[in-house]
Protein backbone atom coordinates (compact mmCIF):
# COMPACT_ATOMS: atom_id res chain seq x y z
CA UNK A 1 0.00 0.00 0.00
CA UNK A 2 1.61 3.63 -0.90
CA UNK A 3 2.78 5.72 1.41
CA UNK A 4 0.47 8.41 0.15
CA UNK A 5 -3.23 9.18 -1.75
CA UNK A 6 -6.64 6.88 -1.43
CA UNK A 7 -6.65 3.68 0.19
CA UNK A 8 -9.19 1.96 1.89
CA UNK A 9 -9.26 -1.15 4.72
CA UNK A 10 -11.82 -3.51 5.00
CA UNK A 11 -12.25 -4.12 8.80
CA UNK A 12 -11.80 -7.82 9.43
CA UNK A 13 -12.39 -9.50 12.91
CA UNK A 14 -8.78 -9.11 13.99
CA UNK A 15 -9.35 -5.06 13.63
CA UNK A 16 -13.04 -5.21 15.08
CA UNK A 17 -12.54 -3.35 18.38
CA UNK A 18 -9.18 -1.67 17.92
CA UNK A 19 -9.18 2.36 17.22
CA UNK A 20 -9.40 3.93 14.13
CA UNK A 21 -6.03 5.73 14.48
CA UNK A 22 -4.15 2.74 15.66
CA UNK A 23 -5.78 0.51 12.86
CA UNK A 24 -4.71 2.88 9.99
CA UNK A 25 -1.11 2.99 11.31
CA UNK A 26 -1.30 -0.56 11.15
CA UNK A 27 -2.36 -1.07 7.89
CA UNK A 28 -0.97 2.07 6.02
CA UNK A 29 2.45 2.77 5.58
CA UNK A 30 4.34 5.57 6.49
CA UNK A 31 1.25 6.50 8.55
CA UNK A 32 1.99 6.83 12.22
CA UNK A 33 -0.74 7.04 14.66
CA UNK A 34 -0.35 10.79 15.08
CA UNK A 35 -0.60 11.38 11.35
CA UNK A 36 -3.71 9.26 11.38
CA UNK A 37 -5.31 10.95 14.34
CA UNK A 38 -4.72 14.22 12.46
CA UNK A 39 -6.07 13.15 8.96
CA UNK A 40 -9.15 12.25 11.46
CA UNK A 41 -10.08 14.89 13.21
CA UNK A 42 -9.78 16.63 9.85
CA UNK A 43 -12.07 14.34 7.93
CA UNK A 44 -9.27 12.82 5.09
CA UNK A 45 -10.08 9.53 6.63
CA UNK A 46 -13.58 8.08 7.10
CA UNK A 47 -15.66 5.07 8.37
CA UNK A 48 -18.10 3.84 5.75
CA UNK A 49 -17.69 8.28 4.70
CA UNK A 50 -18.69 9.32 8.38
CA UNK A 51 -16.62 11.27 9.91
CA UNK A 52 -15.44 9.69 13.29
CA UNK A 53 -12.90 10.40 16.24
CA UNK A 54 -9.42 8.95 16.47
CA UNK A 55 -10.82 7.05 19.15
CA UNK A 56 -13.85 5.29 17.64
CA UNK A 57 -13.51 1.25 18.21
CA UNK A 58 -14.09 -0.38 14.55
CA UNK A 59 -16.73 -3.30 14.06
CA UNK A 60 -16.38 -5.88 11.67
CA UNK A 61 -17.46 -5.50 7.86
CA UNK A 62 -17.10 -1.61 8.05
CA UNK A 63 -14.53 -0.02 5.62
CA UNK A 64 -12.27 2.95 6.57
CA UNK A 65 -11.68 4.84 3.53
CA UNK A 66 -9.01 8.27 3.08
CA UNK A 67 -6.72 10.30 1.43
CA UNK A 68 -2.82 11.04 2.65
CA UNK A 69 -1.67 13.91 1.48
CA UNK A 70 1.33 13.93 -0.56
CA UNK A 71 4.63 15.86 1.35
CA UNK A 72 4.70 19.24 0.87
CA UNK A 73 7.54 20.52 -0.56
CA UNK A 74 9.63 23.24 1.75
CA UNK A 75 10.96 26.44 0.65
CA UNK A 76 14.17 26.28 2.90
CA UNK A 77 17.10 26.75 0.84
CA UNK A 78 20.36 23.75 1.27
CA UNK A 79 23.33 25.26 2.21
CA UNK A 80 27.03 23.58 2.47
CA UNK A 81 26.84 24.36 6.36
CA UNK A 82 29.46 21.37 8.46
CA UNK A 83 27.84 18.54 10.42
CA UNK A 84 29.13 16.31 12.66
CA UNK A 85 27.28 13.14 11.83
CA UNK A 86 27.56 10.39 14.67
CA UNK A 87 25.91 7.42 12.47
CA UNK A 88 23.85 7.51 8.49
CA UNK A 89 22.66 4.86 6.92
CA UNK A 90 19.69 4.54 4.20
CA UNK A 91 16.81 5.23 6.62
CA UNK A 92 18.34 7.88 9.35
CA UNK A 93 21.01 10.13 10.52
CA UNK A 94 22.06 10.75 14.10
CA UNK A 95 23.81 14.55 14.16
CA UNK A 96 26.09 15.86 16.89
CA UNK A 97 24.53 19.33 17.20
CA UNK A 98 26.60 21.88 18.31
CA UNK A 99 25.51 24.95 20.33
CA UNK A 100 24.12 27.99 18.92
CA UNK A 101 22.46 25.86 15.88
CA UNK A 102 18.71 26.78 15.53
CA UNK A 103 17.22 23.30 14.27
CA UNK A 104 14.20 24.51 11.48
CA UNK A 105 14.00 27.61 9.92
CA UNK A 106 11.80 29.92 11.68
CA UNK A 107 11.23 34.36 11.78
CA UNK A 108 14.71 35.67 12.60
CA UNK A 109 16.39 31.93 11.38
CA UNK A 110 15.78 31.59 7.41
CA UNK A 111 19.05 30.15 7.53
CA UNK A 112 21.94 28.25 9.28
CA UNK A 113 19.86 26.14 10.35
CA UNK A 114 20.42 22.45 10.83
CA UNK A 115 17.49 21.93 8.33
CA UNK A 116 19.73 24.02 5.63
CA UNK A 117 22.23 22.00 6.39
CA UNK A 118 20.32 18.66 6.07
CA UNK A 119 18.94 19.33 3.22
CA UNK A 120 22.34 20.20 0.99
CA UNK A 121 23.38 16.74 2.49
CA UNK A 122 20.65 14.60 1.44
CA UNK A 123 18.62 16.80 -1.23
CA UNK A 124 16.06 13.94 -1.52
CA UNK A 125 15.03 14.92 2.43
CA UNK A 126 12.61 17.89 1.26
CA UNK A 127 9.10 17.42 1.97
CA UNK A 128 9.53 15.13 4.61
CA UNK A 129 7.68 15.81 7.67
CA UNK A 130 5.90 19.53 6.66
CA UNK A 131 7.35 22.19 5.39
CA UNK A 132 9.97 23.18 7.71
CA UNK A 133 11.15 19.88 9.52
CA UNK A 134 12.02 17.18 6.85
CA UNK A 135 12.86 14.19 9.09
CA UNK A 136 13.70 16.02 12.03
CA UNK A 137 11.33 14.16 14.76
CA UNK A 138 12.52 15.80 17.50
CA UNK A 139 14.20 18.99 18.50
CA UNK A 140 17.15 20.46 20.69
CA UNK A 141 17.08 24.07 22.10
CA UNK A 142 19.44 26.88 19.98
CA UNK A 143 21.81 26.87 22.96
CA UNK A 144 21.20 23.13 23.96
CA UNK A 145 24.50 20.95 22.24
CA UNK A 146 24.05 16.80 21.49
CA UNK A 147 22.53 14.08 20.00
CA UNK A 148 19.84 14.81 17.50
CA UNK A 149 17.96 11.77 15.38
CA UNK A 150 16.88 12.62 12.09
CA UNK A 151 14.63 10.35 10.18
CA UNK A 152 15.67 10.07 5.76
CA UNK A 153 12.38 8.56 4.62
CA UNK A 154 8.21 8.63 5.39
CA UNK A 155 8.30 5.15 6.93
CA UNK A 156 10.99 6.12 9.34
CA UNK A 157 9.78 9.15 10.23
CA UNK A 158 6.36 7.82 11.41
CA UNK A 159 8.38 4.41 13.04
CA UNK A 160 10.55 7.33 15.07
CA UNK A 161 7.55 9.43 15.96
CA UNK A 162 5.46 6.64 17.18
CA UNK A 163 8.64 6.08 19.51
CA UNK A 164 8.30 9.01 21.10
CA UNK A 165 4.65 9.27 21.40
CA UNK A 166 5.04 5.97 23.07
CA UNK A 167 7.91 6.62 25.32
CA UNK A 168 9.59 3.80 24.19
CA UNK A 169 12.82 5.78 23.08
CA UNK A 170 15.24 6.91 25.73
CA UNK A 171 16.70 10.55 26.07
CA UNK A 172 19.63 10.85 28.57
CA UNK A 173 21.06 14.76 28.99
CA UNK A 174 23.94 15.93 31.13
CA UNK A 175 23.05 19.02 33.33
CA UNK A 176 25.11 20.98 35.00
CA UNK A 177 22.82 22.93 37.77
CA UNK A 178 23.80 25.59 40.47
CA UNK A 179 24.12 23.96 44.06
CA UNK A 180 23.99 20.53 45.63
CA UNK A 181 21.51 17.98 45.34
CA UNK A 182 19.62 17.17 48.59
CA UNK A 183 19.96 13.77 47.48
CA UNK A 184 21.88 11.18 44.90
CA UNK A 185 18.78 10.70 42.55
CA UNK A 186 15.28 11.88 42.30
CA UNK A 187 12.24 12.49 40.52
CA UNK A 188 10.80 15.71 39.42
CA UNK A 189 7.09 15.56 38.42
CA UNK A 190 5.68 19.02 37.91
CA UNK A 191 2.97 19.89 35.34
CA UNK A 192 4.44 22.70 32.66
CA UNK A 193 2.63 24.72 30.39
CA UNK A 194 3.03 28.55 29.00
CA UNK A 195 4.06 31.19 31.55
CA UNK A 196 0.93 32.83 32.79
CA UNK A 197 2.66 35.97 32.04
CA UNK A 198 5.73 35.37 29.76
CA UNK A 199 3.92 33.99 26.85
CA UNK A 200 7.72 32.80 25.15
CA UNK A 201 8.43 31.15 28.29
CA UNK A 202 7.44 27.76 30.12
CA UNK A 203 6.42 27.05 33.66
CA UNK A 204 4.85 24.80 36.16
CA UNK A 205 2.78 27.58 37.66
CA UNK A 206 0.08 27.20 34.10
CA UNK A 207 -3.62 27.58 34.33
CA UNK A 208 -3.34 25.10 31.28
CA UNK A 209 -0.47 22.71 31.69
CA UNK A 210 0.59 18.81 30.48
CA UNK A 211 2.57 16.50 32.99
CA UNK A 212 6.11 16.48 32.88
CA UNK A 213 8.20 13.66 34.29
CA UNK A 214 12.30 14.28 34.93
CA UNK A 215 14.67 11.32 36.42
CA UNK A 216 18.02 12.86 37.82
CA UNK A 217 21.19 11.42 39.22
CA UNK A 218 24.14 13.32 40.54
CA UNK A 219 27.33 12.01 38.05
CA UNK A 220 29.87 14.34 39.92
CA UNK A 221 29.07 17.29 42.96
CA UNK A 222 31.54 20.55 42.82
CA UNK A 223 30.40 22.46 46.19
CA UNK A 224 28.90 25.37 44.29
CA UNK A 225 27.08 22.74 41.15
CA UNK A 226 26.56 19.35 40.55
CA UNK A 227 27.16 17.83 37.25
CA UNK A 228 23.44 15.56 36.55
CA UNK A 229 22.77 12.73 34.39
CA UNK A 230 18.84 13.60 33.08
CA UNK A 231 16.70 11.23 31.44
CA UNK A 232 12.89 12.87 30.77
CA UNK A 233 10.06 10.79 30.46
CA UNK A 234 7.89 13.30 28.72
CA UNK A 235 9.15 15.77 25.79
CA UNK A 236 7.74 19.33 27.04
CA UNK A 237 9.54 22.15 25.83
CA UNK A 238 12.02 23.29 27.84
CA UNK A 239 11.14 20.57 29.96
CA UNK A 240 15.12 20.36 32.21
CA UNK A 241 15.62 23.84 32.34
CA UNK A 242 11.76 24.31 33.74
CA UNK A 243 11.91 21.68 35.86
CA UNK A 244 15.72 22.08 37.01
CA UNK A 245 14.79 25.89 38.11
CA UNK A 246 11.78 24.84 39.83
CA UNK A 247 13.82 22.66 42.32
CA UNK A 248 15.98 25.68 43.11
CA UNK A 249 18.89 24.03 41.05
CA UNK A 250 18.86 26.14 37.92
CA UNK A 251 21.06 24.78 34.80
CA UNK A 252 24.15 27.14 35.04
CA UNK A 253 24.42 29.60 31.97
CA UNK A 254 20.55 29.91 31.36
CA UNK A 255 19.46 33.35 30.87
CA UNK A 256 15.87 32.69 30.47
CA UNK A 257 15.16 30.52 33.68
CA UNK A 258 18.40 30.85 35.89
CA UNK A 259 18.37 32.65 39.41
CA UNK A 260 20.66 35.74 39.84
CA UNK A 261 21.30 34.98 43.13
CA UNK A 262 24.13 32.56 42.69
CA UNK A 263 27.03 31.42 44.84
CA UNK A 264 29.32 33.37 45.12
CA UNK A 265 32.19 30.84 43.94
CA UNK A 266 30.00 30.86 40.75
CA UNK A 267 31.21 34.55 39.94
CA UNK A 268 34.52 33.47 38.51
CA UNK A 269 32.78 31.48 35.94
CA UNK A 270 29.90 33.90 35.01
CA UNK A 271 31.46 35.38 31.72
CA UNK A 272 32.74 32.28 30.64
CA UNK A 273 29.09 31.10 30.56
CA UNK A 274 27.56 31.96 26.96
CA UNK A 275 24.86 29.17 26.69
CA UNK A 276 23.07 27.20 29.63
CA UNK A 277 25.05 23.73 30.51
CA UNK A 278 22.94 21.26 28.88
CA UNK A 279 23.82 18.47 26.59
CA UNK A 280 21.76 16.09 24.81
CA UNK A 281 24.10 12.67 26.18
CA UNK A 282 22.82 9.70 24.97
CA UNK A 283 19.98 8.63 23.00
CA UNK A 284 18.15 4.79 22.55
CA UNK A 285 15.81 3.99 20.09
CA UNK A 286 14.55 0.92 17.56
CA UNK A 287 16.28 1.16 14.25
CA UNK A 288 12.62 1.78 12.25
CA UNK A 289 13.91 -0.65 9.47
CA UNK A 290 15.77 -3.93 11.03
CA UNK A 291 14.46 -3.66 14.64
CA UNK A 292 17.65 -3.42 16.62
CA UNK A 293 18.49 -1.80 19.28
CA UNK A 294 20.55 1.53 19.23
CA UNK A 295 22.11 3.69 21.22
CA UNK A 296 24.22 6.49 19.97
CA UNK A 297 26.20 9.05 22.23
CA UNK A 298 27.65 12.40 21.48
CA UNK A 299 30.87 13.69 23.67
CA UNK A 300 30.72 16.38 25.88
CA UNK A 301 31.22 19.62 24.38
CA UNK A 302 34.92 21.45 24.84
CA UNK A 303 33.09 24.61 26.90
CA UNK A 304 31.05 21.97 28.96
CA UNK A 305 34.69 20.19 30.09
CA UNK A 306 36.13 23.34 30.33
CA UNK A 307 33.53 24.45 32.75
CA UNK A 308 33.80 21.21 34.94
CA UNK A 309 37.83 21.68 34.99
CA UNK A 310 37.52 25.00 36.11
CA UNK A 311 34.82 23.79 39.09
CA UNK A 312 37.38 20.68 39.81
CA UNK A 313 40.45 23.04 40.41
CA UNK A 314 37.82 25.22 42.96
CA UNK A 315 36.47 22.45 45.17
Amino acid sequence: MSSKGFFSIDVTDQLSGMRIDVAVSMRVAGCSRSMAGALIREGRIRVQGDVKKPGYRLKTGEVISGDIPAPVPIDCVPESIKIQILHEDEDIIVIDKPAGMVVHPAPGHRSGTLVNAILHHCPHLSGIGGKVRPGIVHRLDKDTSGVLLVAKTAAAQAHLADQFKNRTLQKTYLALVAGNMATASGVIELPIGRHPVDRKKMSVHSTKSRAARTLWRVKETFGAASLLEVEIKTGRTHQIRVHCAAIQHPVLGDDVYGSRKMDHRLSGLMPLLTRQMLHAWKIVFTHPRTGECMQMESPVPDDIMHILKKLKNMI
